[in-house]
């Protein structure tokens, strides 16, 4: 169709084109793989997020049998864009992301009707999944930068010091968890911050989606500016038990940085996308600012050092 452009895609297997209306323009989401996930609970937390006034992109039509949904354009302005440009005041963007969060962990809605008219109901971030992510870097990344004679003994130690940190996590999963909440999921809309990618939420641990933003791997920030986004989260959180959210921010983050490390290896070995490999160095670095915090942490470092030289100083 010549109203069709196509435009930048993501790490999914979503492909995205913008469509030129008469009046407004739109987004075609089209998805083969995982449609399930891509097309419809897309639309349903969407839907979720909506109806607890949150910015999200709003479904005009949908063509499940062809693949495609249409949804509302919140055009090209993400936050990363704009943070991106030199002599941004950060924080002022920081400010709004955190109250855009604390409205999303006030979520209660905990299932809605999907456009097939069936109810959906958002699954729980339990352990099993935290640590199947994280074994992600042994599926990928291990597999490949490690001889089969070292590779097997590593793993096994590895996969029972992941079991230990998800156990030590202290807070409940009862948190809306958008779970890729970072600057370039969320766009500057007439003054407004929107939410996109939100198809991977779950109800999870509160800490979750504010390690996803301090500890962004696409996008770098100062130690200094780190602690003050992280202050500035719990100055606004009136029954919050700092040693208990402290300690799950720190483990999730690890986790979740190793869990990207074997993503991106995955993406570049079975999809062919390298271009997430260089951010990899980048996520070693925000692992190495958390690992040396917690003495929980002692024996992952102990085994990431032995077996990854340079990456853990």
């Amino acid at each position: 169709m010549k109203n069709l452009k196509k435009i930048k895609g993501d790490a999914s297997f979503r492909k995205f084109y913008r469509k030129k209306n008469k009046d407004f323009n739109s987004i075609i989401v089209f998805s083969q793989k995982e449609k399930l996930k891509n097309l419809l609970v897309y639309d349903a937390i969407n839907k979720i997020l909506i109806k607890n006034k949150v910015l999200a992109p709003k479904l005009y039509r949908e063509n499940y049998g062809k693949n495609f949904i249409e949804i509302q354009d919140f055009g090209d302005n993400t936050i990363f864009k704009i943070l991106s440009k030199k002599n941004n005041d950060k924080l002022y963007y920081f400010k709004k992301i955190i109250k855009i969060l604390n409205q999303i962990q006030k979520i209660k809605t905990r299932n809605i009707k999907s456009f097939k008219g069936k109810n959906f109901i958002i699954p729980k971030y339990d352990k099993k999944i935290l640590i199947n992510e994280a074994n992600l870097f042994c599926d990928w990344y291990v597999k490949k930068k490690m001889s089969k004679k070292n590779k097997d003994k590593f793993i096994k130690k590895f996969k029972k010091i992941i079991k230990i940190l998800s156990l030590g996590l202290k807070l409940k999963n009862d948190i809306f968890v958008h779970r890729d909440f970072h600057v370039s999921n969320l766009m500057l809309i007439k003054k407004k911050i929107g939410v996109i990618d939100s198809q991977d939420a779950l109800i999870g641990n509160k800490a979750y989606d504010l390690a996803s933003l301090i500890d962004d791997v696409r996008f770098k920030t100062s130690i200094l500016l780190k602690d003050k986004i992280y202050k500035l989260y719990v100055s606004k959180q009136k029954k919050l038990d700092k040693y208990k959210f402290k300690n799950d921010f720190e483990i999730l983050s690890v986790l979740r940085n190793l869990k990207i490390i074997g993503i991106f290896t995955r993406l570049a070995i079975r999809d062919g996308k390298t271009k997430y490999l260089k951010l990899i160095p980048h996520a070693w670095n925000l692992i190495n600012i958390r690992i040396h915090k917690n003495k929980i942490f002692k024996d992952l470092k102990d085994l990431l050092m032995e077996n990854f030289k340079g990456k853990i100083k």
